[in-house]
């Protein structure tokens, strides 16, 4: 058992299957292929990027586009390459050699996340699926590290480090672990300043929030028509070179539309920070394209992008990013709760919502981002979780989890 005053880390020996071992032995090495990639970005012959965001930025879209790797593990590489070159650079500091890092030992790092321990097993995310790794204990009666720190409800787990023994043959989980803290103030805090800022997808405008922001899918569309009309065009040719033309245009489209996505994450996060909010709710990504018969695959990707990009951003802004069922979001009147199909009837190419109960009219992708807040809120009320969220912010006050509106102090 190793760690500070606070952490401790728990090695545990692993028993999985031929099936999961060969899943996890792939996870590695894509892991160790991203790590190592990016610290080949970060090592410039001048001058050694240290930064996480700015290596995220220059790698992260390369390596989901390459590798098979899930998100967080994406990121994940990342963050232990930026950490060794700052180590390097941190030896040069103090008149010590070091050369550039090369990750070579078979590990892979797991967040709470990508990782959950059980009493007798952990399930981890791999290239495909989960897999799950049985532990291997000491006996129970013994007093081990497990017993004091993995198994103790004053301690939770923070994370994992996955290593592969070659020597032994066999796989560890590095399990980190904290005290549970408990402030009383901190979640008095949290109770009386918890806002929510709801967002709505869609093909005519991309995202929409619960302040009323709309951010247009209007370029997203008209370039990805160019592009199909050109891809149309030279795949008629049948030629080596429209083959490769076709792929460039693909790149070139990809490259424009990441970058359209990036401003729209900055808006988006800028816009929560700026109206005071410390959750984003997006309606969930599995089954959009059903719930929107019109959206194509470029949709679907743009979707996913957008929320990749928002969760990493509002990581470092310690903003927290969730996904909810949006069922009967684009039907219910965000001012009376009154839910009828009619009142936006599918399919109608109209962008407006009026409740057939009160007349509350509005554009419909507005009242879906109202309600897609609304429905966080009341779930979280629902289920005892959390501090308590207080509201949902809109365009000029907010709403609270029974639909009660307040307007926005005025100030000066």
């Amino acid at each position: 058992m190793v760690g500070d005053s606070a952490t401790r880390t728990v090695p545990v020996k692993l028993d999985v299957d031929e099936s999961a071992a060969d899943l996890l032995h792939q996870t590695i090495d894509h892991f160790l292929n991203a790590a190592n990639y990016v610290v080949d970005v970060a090592w410039e012959p001048d001058w050694k990027i240290t930064s996480k965001q700015k290596l995220h930025d220059q790698t992260y879209y390369d390596v989901r586009d390459d590798s098979p790797l899930p998100a967080n593990l994406v990121q994940a590489a990342r963050n232990r390459a930026a950490e060794a070159v700052k180590g390097v650079i941190e030896r040069w500091k103090e008149g010590k050699k070091a050369s550039k890092p090369e990750f070579r030992s078979r590990f892979a790092s797991y967040d709470a996340r990508t990782v959950t321990v059980n009493d007798d097993h952990a399930t981890l995310a791999t290239i495909d699926e989960r897999v799950a790794a049985e532990f291997v204990l000491p006996d129970e009666q013994r007093e081990t590290p497990h017993a004091a720190y993995l198994f103790n409800d004053d301690y939770e787990v923070k994370g994992a480090t996955l290593h592969y023994d070659e020597v032994k043959d066999c796989f560890y989980l590095h399990v980190r672990t904290k005290p549970v803290v408990e402030n009383d103030e901190a979640d008095k805090g949290d109770t009386k300043h918890v806002s929510v800022l709801g967002v709505d997808l869609g093909i005519t405008n991309i995202a929409t929030t619960s302040t009323g922001t709309f951010w247009s899918g209007g370029e997203l569309n008209h370039w990805h028509r160019e592009y199909e009309k050109r891809r149309g065009t030279l795949q008629q040719t049948g030629t080596r070179w429209a083959h490769e033309n076709v792929q460039r245009v693909g790149r070139k489209q990809t490259r424009r539309f990441e970058q359209m996505l990036h401003t729209i994450a900055n808006e988006l996060i800028e816009e929560a920070l700026e109206t005071d909010c410390t959750h984003i709710v997006f309606e969930q990504l599995k089954g959009i394209r059903e719930r929107l018969p019109h959206a194509k695959a470029v949709h679907k990707w743009a979707f996913h992008r957008l929320f990749e990009y928002i969760t990493y951003k509002a990581e470092t802004e310690g903003l927290v990013v969730e996904q909810i069922n949006p069922a009967y979001t684009s039907q219910r009147c965000s001012t009376c709760g009154f839910t009828h199909k009619d009142n936006r009837p599918h399919n109608n190419g109209q962008d407006e919502f009026e409740c057939l109960k009160c007349g509350y009219e509005v554009h419909a992708d507005y009242n879906a981002a109202k309600n897609i807040g609304l429905k966080y809120l009341r779930n979280q009320q629902k289920s005892g979780r959390g501090g308590a969220p207080v509201g949902v912010r809109l365009n000029s006050g907010m709403m609270n989890v029974n639909g009660e509106y307040s307007p926005t102090p005025l100030t000066g």
